[in-house]
């Protein structure tokens, strides 16, 4: 009846507005929404690889585009848990009772347990030395240089962690791409050179590297992945999303800086995607910029490592732009049609603005909320231990949107798909 009954409203559009419908004509537009009747699981146009339906119903065969997949995640963390020892550093470097004050109440909203880094905390009292190895000291904090020349070994470390958790030995000859993404450090020959002769890949494997994006670098990776495999079927795509935020510890201690701080840890997530279909199918990739607010985060090169801008407004700018535009991110779906979300755990209020601005179900984020309360925010590598915990689940299955926010103010999305 369905079929019959959309066979009969197009038909029935004159051909004028059918133009302004961009040109198409009434088999084209017939033969998808017929396709889609049949096999609503299913997307319309070429990438189900089932060709094009006319108005009679014949479906005419096309090049098939392939689907990909994130197949598996494995996560690392360094050994060293930062958050209380820095939560009780904080106390005694600020100045003045009020900040203080305001200090302990949000760190105890923030909703973050652990933390970790590759420095552990020095003994006390802090007031000369802050990490074990003496690389932090009070009045003559290290340089950029200094900063870069740790990040080379301590990276391709934890790193070494992630790509073992991933488990791709039997893999390794297979592997065509990789694909890195880190904003915390930079070397040449970089770290996707080292990765790829750590982990015994071809010297022919195609590298490629995705720098200083920040938080929502994780979607560009995948996105990458999921254009090689589109265009190369055999391809399989080694991931890697690793940042070590405490190199960029600035001698700053007024309250804000204290905020921003208090939230950032190291981490690495390390992704296999291929064509084989297990794990999650990767869907639609989108993005957009939230008007006028290129100056609310901001990562730029100091002489003393990295510095970041985190505007308070970042969570009450982006609410208000999903109440107005989220439905945009979502194509033709509803927040209803979503069974998982993965949403970049940057901050209990980032977490907290999208719930709200979406008007998601109260648990849609616990999986989000979980990452944060035991990691803190990895920047890029915050998505992906998101995305394990959803393929790592027992129960959950269905249609999914992932979500990360960065500089700019940018908003990256994509679906994705759990069998």
């Amino acid at each position: 009846m369905a079929v019959e009954l959309v066979a009969q409203l197009l038909s029935a559009l004159p051909g004028q507005e059918l133009r302004q419908w961009g040109g198409f004509d009434k088999d084209m537009l017939m033969g998808d929404a017929l396709w889609h009747i049949r096999c609503p699981s299913l997307p319309i146009g070429n990438e189900s690889g089932l060709g094009r339906v006319n108005s009679q119903g014949v479906r005419h065969e096309q090049s098939t585009v392939t689907r990909a997949w994130l197949n598996r995640i494995g996560t690392a963390v360094p050994s060293h848990d930062i958050h209380a020892e820095f939560v009780d550093f904080a106390r005694t470097a600020l100045g003045d009772a009020r900040s203080l004050a305001l200090f302990d109440r949000m760190a105890d909203l923030a909703d973050i347990e652990h933390r970790f880094s590759i420095f552990a905390p020095g003994p006390k009292p802090r007031d000369h030395v802050l990490d074990s190895d003496g690389f932090y000291l009070r009045r003559a904090f290290p340089t950029t240089g200094a900063r870069m020349a740790l990040f080379r070994d301590a990276a391709l470390a934890l790193a070494r962690q992630a790509i073992a958790a991933l488990d791709v030995a039997a893999e390794r000859a297979s592997i065509t791409h990789l694909i890195v993404a880190s904003c915390t450090g930079f070397t040449a020959p970089g770290l996707d050179f080292d990765i790829m002769q750590d982990a015994g890949l071809a010297s022919s494997v195609e590298r490629t590297i995705i720098g200083f994006m920040g938080c929502f670098a994780a979607v560009n990776a995948l996105k990458l992945a999921r254009h090689i495999v589109r265009s190369e079927p055999d391809a399989k795509v080694l991931v890697v999303n690793l940042e070590l935020s405490s190199l960029h510890l600035q001698e700053e201690w007024e309250l804000e800086k204290m905020l921003s701080f208090l939230l950032f840890g190291d981490g690495c997530g390390a992704c296999l995607v291929s064509a084989e279909p297990v794990g999650l199918a990767l869907d639609r990739f989108h993005a957009e910029v939230i008007p006028r607010t290129a100056d609310l985060i901001t990562w730029r090169i100091g002489d003393q490592g990295f510095a970041m801008h985190l505007s308070g407004q970042v969570p009450g700018r982006i609410r208000r732009w999903l109440r107005e535009h989220g439905a945009g991110l979502l194509g033709n779906r509803t927040v209803h049609d979503m069974a998982l979300w993965a949403v970049h755990a940057g901050g209990r209020s980032i977490l907290d603005a999208v719930q709200h601005g979406l008007e998601l179900p109260p648990d849609a984020l616990r999986h989000s909320r979980e990452v944060l309360r035991e990691f803190g925010n990895m920047s890029s590598a915050t998505l992906v231990f998101v995305l394990e915990r959803i393929l790592r689940s027992s129960h959950g299955t269905g249609d999914g949107m992932a979500m990360a926010f960065g500089p700019g103010l940018t908003v990256e999305t994509f679906g994705f798909h759990r069998p």
